[in-house]
């Protein structure tokens, strides 16, 4: 019998973790903090990490591989850097049964050691731009970790690019923030605002951080993806130069970005519901289910035909389907476990079904009778379960844009408003906002609200900060976050 999952109106953090578990996305491994992604959750990232790297490619990148270990000194030659991640560093001090002669840092992100790379490729004009990105694992030691969302071991993509202009490099830093927003939109069907972080929420090292933010289920902000615009800070602490057309030599401008397996995080929280996951078709690792459905024996093998040939024709349409012939659980147990599992579109096949050679189809995303759909002809049903798969998938999108909305609250008039706001409703509180970075940090620690970008799509105009009572044009969304 499958556990029940914790209902999240009772434990939203418990539901989460439920549900990592139960539907074998990933479980806690003897490291503390550190956590074993199981095949069905590996298979996840796998079709986040495809549509991904598809995309980096249409912009012109290529992949590459840079080592595990970087030297003490790399990490200490950039003075932000080194102070932002100092806590977070693991650090190997012996190897080989000796001590080390310098202390080599378990990869935190990759800027120091791509840029003393950088440094030895980089000659000339011709030799820009340089768009590499690496699929790899990090470590940050975290104090405080649950599954995927914040681990101190996880896997992500990190681009470094290099520019011969300061233009350049911005552009490519807003182009692959849009890439994200694309990806999560039409992948992931979460609605993300892009937006700039503040100086206090900034990457260490950057001179600009941006960020795709996504209102999870609680209400609560996650930070889904990040591009940084670098200026000539790492180039000048590494010494990357190229010679431009006029034969002198100029600093490059550099960018970085990442996405995380926190985006798996991102989906269960996006859309799941007390029954388990829900999983968007484009990324889920199985998208239709076949369940026969048998009482007598002498049913069983027409059922398992007709199931099979089913299955052949969804799987040579292209659609990503299993048949669960199991034999020792029951046609209820199996609709638990595959709901609970985020399968998109489930085929239910009987003999009544046979007999009329039709089947009965059920999408995950509306429960009960209003998502199913009876006596579907077996014949062309992979076609009709392609266009189903598309209904689910902008159905998905089109839900988590309207509980964003219903959840974003504007007009707020000052501080007083701001707390009863967040603390009755929650959600995105979109403000003129004219305050100081200190004034950031007592919010934060009145509130646990941060501001989670300014928004680039800033349509409000002038009107006062809600805080300081200074007009401003300045637009900033605030939220509780993970």
């Amino acid at each position: 019998m499958a556990k029940r999952i914790t209902p999240r109106s009772v434990d939203y953090s418990r539901w989460y973790t439920d549900i990592v578990r139960q539907a074998e996305l990933a479980d806690y491994a003897p490291v503390r903090g550190c956590m074993i992604i199981r095949p069905y959750g590996y298979t996840l990232w796998e079709n986040i990490k495809a549509g991904l790297d598809r995309r980096f490619k249409e912009t012109g990148h290529v992949n590459a591989y840079f080592p595990l270990f970087i030297p003490m000194s790399f990490i200490q030659k950039e003075a932000q850097h080194v102070a932002g991640f100092s806590p977070e560093l693991a650090v190997v001090t012996h190897g080989g049964g000796k001590k080390l002669e310098e202390p080599l840092v378990v990869r935190p992100t990759s800027e120091t050691i791509i840029g003393h790379a950088y440094a030895q490729w980089i000659r000339s004009y011709r030799d820009l731009p340089l768009l590499i990105n690496q699929w790899c694992n990090i470590v940050r030691w975290e104090k405080r970790t649950r599954l995927f969302l914040r681990t101190t071991e996880f896997l992500w993509q990190e681009g470094h690019t290099a520019h011969a202009t300061e233009e350049e490099a911005v552009e490519e830093t807003l182009r692959m923030l849009g890439v994200y927003a694309d990806f999560a939109i039409n992948d992931a069907a979460i609605p993300v605002i892009q937006g700039k972080k503040s100086q206090r929420e900034k990457f260490a090292g950057a001179v600009d951080s941006y960020t795709i933010e996504a209102m999870m289920g609680n209400g609560w902000a996650l930070q889904s993806g990040t591009s940084h615009f670098l200026g000539q800070n790492f180039a000048k602490a590494f010494d990357i130069k190229y010679l431009d057309r006029n034969n002198e030599l100029q600093h490059c401008w550099t960018t970085s970005w990442g996405l995380s397996t926190r985006m798996v995080g991102g989906i269960i929280m996006t859309h799941g519901d007390d029954q388990g996951l829900i999983l968007p078709p484009v990324l889920a690792p199985i998208q239709a289910v076949i369940v026969p459905i048998w009482r007598k024996e002498k049913e069983r093998t027409v059922v398992l035909e007709a199931a099979e040939r089913v299955r052949a024709q969804l799987a040579d349409a292209g659609v990503r389907v299993k048949l669960d012939d199991r034999e020792e659980v029951s046609p209820g147990f199996k609709f638990n476990d595959w709901e609970m599992r985020g399968v998109p579109v489930r085929v239910e096949i009987g003999p009544r079904d046979v007999a009329q050679n039709a089947v009965v189809l059920a999408r995950r995303d509306r429960p009960g009778k209003q998502g199913k759909a009876f006596g579907v002809p077996a014949d062309g049903v992979a076609e009709v379960v392609k266009a189903l798969l598309d209904e689910v998938q902008a159905a998905l999108l089109q839900r988590a844009t309207e509980f964003r909305g219903a959840n974003t609250h504007t007009g707020i008039r000052d501080y007083e408003e701001f707390k009863e706001v967040l603390v009755e409703k929650g959600g995105f509180l979109r403000v003129h906002w004219a305050g100081s970075p200190e004034d950031e940090d007592r919010i934060k620690e009145e509130t646990k609200a941060t501001i989670s970008c300014y928004p680039l799509d800033i349509e409000e105009g002038p009107g006062r900060c809600f805080y300081t009572g200074q007009e401003t044009d300045n637009i900033a969304i605030f939220s509780r976050a993970y």
